[in-house]
């Protein structure tokens, strides 16, 4: 039934329930042949025309159109603006309950935008609890089910969504596929903050599985449309993902200071997630390329990253990377102990879900083992990351890993294994 049969339903029904005439409704503001024309669905009544006949019928103009009273509108609002409050504020498992018990409200299937809004919630709520595969699931059926009638920032929030939910789970062909589909799909529109986020979150795809030319191509499209644009949402995404393109062409001078200028903006006017995501993504930069900064970077991630992941919408991968870089850090400082301490830290948050950083953290974990003189430890944590490995697809990213694992089996001084490790680098980045 269209939205406009059931208006012109309800006012009948209404009208009947009342005891009331066509003509004691529509007199003496128009006809009683008009009002018949609007209840057999022949004509759309106008605004005034609505209030009017809310009026006569002891009702709400949203009850008209929608079937739902103002007050059960305002307290479903209500709702929804609480449970997006608790999920961006990290009371991830309350903003849970509250979705749920939103999804699962009867009179919400009335308001679609307030489903689809109260569904979208859920999903990134599913996401930040790190169960990427019950987040796609949820993606995928709103997309589905849905997609022509979400409005255009729910539509191009849930493609990116659903990208980024593919690109941590190692499905890049499905994440760019995604994200390329809605794009080509909206840009005729023009391009928005919205559109290009997801833009910056396709070229995080293109490098991730190694395709480095198409992201520095790319990389230059969208910092074009986002300087035309002028925003800041726009300049940091685009800034974000290409200081990390840049940095993987061995432009590290670039690189810096793309993320530098990218985290001047988002200190000041990002949300708590995408502010502490990153944060993450500058202190990583700056390990990479001015390691002897590492006590600054730790104090960083210990004073202010972790608090804001915590308490923010960011996921259970956020906040492991989180725990990863200050492993790094405190093995660059020489402080094994406490590298130990956070790279367990990280694979406990992990479990066996993000193969991809699950095997970084355990060659990180090693490094940190063989540094301290626990051999054994060091050669398991060396033999779980090879195992994750062997599931993942061959790109430059995990060449990078197998090649940080040759180095630590090296250092343990078994050659044939850092040789073995080397060969897999060299397969994985296509030499």
């Amino acid at each position: 039934m269209s939205g406009q049969s059931a208006v012109s339903r309800r006012i009948k029904e209404l009208r009947l329930r009342l005891g009331l005439s066509q003509a004691q409704v529509a007199r003496p503001e128009f006809t009683d042949s008009y009002l018949s024309l609007i209840e057999s669905g022949q004509r759309a009544p106008t605004p005034r025309v609505l209030e009017v006949i809310a009026r006569k019928l002891n009702c709400s103009v949203e009850y008209l159109l929608h079937g739902v009273e103002s007050e059960e509108i305002r307290r479903l609002e209500h709702d929804l603006q609480a449970a997006r409050a608790a999920l961006e504020s990290g009371n991830k498992e309350e903003a849970r309950s509250l979705y749920q018990r939103l999804v699962a409200e009867p009179e919400i299937s009335r308001l679609p935008d307030h489903l689809y809004s109260a569904k979208y919630g859920l999903a990134l709520t599913v996401e930040a609890c790190g169960d990427l595969d019950e987040a796609i699931r949820m993606l995928v059926e709103l997309r589905t089910h849905h997609r022509d009638s979400l409005n255009d920032e729910l539509r191009i929030g849930s493609a990116l969504a659903l990208t980024r939910c593919y690109r941590d789970r190692g499905d890049f062909e499905l994440a760019a596929q995604t994200a390329e589909n809605e794009i080509a799909a909206m840009i005729e529109k023009g391009w928005t903050d919205h559109l290009i986020e997801l833009g910056a979150t396709l070229m995080s795809v293109y490098y991730e599985r190694g395709d480095l030319l198409r992201a520095e191509q790319y990389a230059t499209q969208l910092i074009a449309a986002a300087e035309k644009l002028g925003t800041p949402r726009a300049i940091v995404a685009t800034n974000w993902n290409a200081a990390i393109v840049a940095e993987m062409l061995g432009k590290k001078e670039e690189a810096l200071e793309r993320i530098e200028r990218a985290w001047k903006i988002q200190a000041v006017i990002g949300d708590p997630r995408n502010r502490a995501r990153l944060h993450l993504a500058y202190l990583d930069l700056r390990l990479r390329i001015r390691p002897q900064e590492a006590a600054e970077c730790r104090e960083e991630l210990l004073s202010e990253t972790e608090h804001e992941l915590r308490n923010s919408a960011a996921s259970t991968l956020d906040l492991a990377f989180c725990y990863y870089l200050l492993c790094r850090a405190e093995i660059e400082l020489g402080q094994t102990e406490s590298a130990i301490r956070y790279g367990r830290k990280a694979i406990d948050l992990l479990g066996d879900t993000y193969s991809g950083i699950y095997a970084d953290c355990h060659v990180v974990l090693a490094k940190a083992y063989q540094m301290s003189g626990r051999d054994d430890d060091a050669v398991g944590a060396l033999n779980t990351a090879a195992e994750a490995l062997a599931n993942e697809e061959k790109n430059r990213m995990t060449a990078e890993v197998w090649l940080m694992a040759a180095e630590v089996w090296q250092a343990l001084g078994d050659q044939e294994k850092s040789r073995e490790a080397f060969q897999r680098a060299m397969e994985f980045s296509g030499v």
